[in-house]
């Protein structure tokens, strides 16, 4: 697949409205985290890095959000997924697009994801 787009906004306005407002969401929830992330495009999908690490990617699709948090942010979080039944595999879970972001979730996964990157720095 070629990458059509430059930055993350970009590949944000590829989506029908009402996915482009999940992914703004997510995308808001994370950067009111960890205020010092850089914004990218990884395997063409919008990630960011933390200190200069991959840090968390992120991407639409028809019917769910994908979020990537990596296998030790997904392994930590499986009793979480599996209550809210969501699915999941190694190194990602899916958020529906009919139901609202798990904000919460969110932003344990988020913070496990920072102390995890500055644990391995130090």
């Amino acid at each position: 697949m070629k990458n059509t787009f430059k930055n993350i906004d970009e590949y944000i306005f590829l989506f029908p409205e009402e996915v482009q407002e999940k992914l703004l969401e997510l995308r808001k929830a994370i950067h009111a985290q960890v205020s010092d992330l850089e914004e990218y495009i990884g395997y063409q999908m919008p990630a960011f890095r933390y200190k200069a690490r991959p840090f968390i990617y992120f991407a639409g699709y028809k019917k769910h959000i994908g979020f990537y948090p990596g296998a030790e942010g997904i392994r930590n979080f499986e009793t979480d997924f599996k209550e809210r039944k969501y699915k999941f595999s190694k190194g990602a879970v899916q958020f529906p697009i009919t139901e609202a972001l798990p904000l919460d979730l969110i932003h344990k996964i988020v913070q496990f994801k920072k102390e995890e990157i500055e644990q391995k720095k130090s």
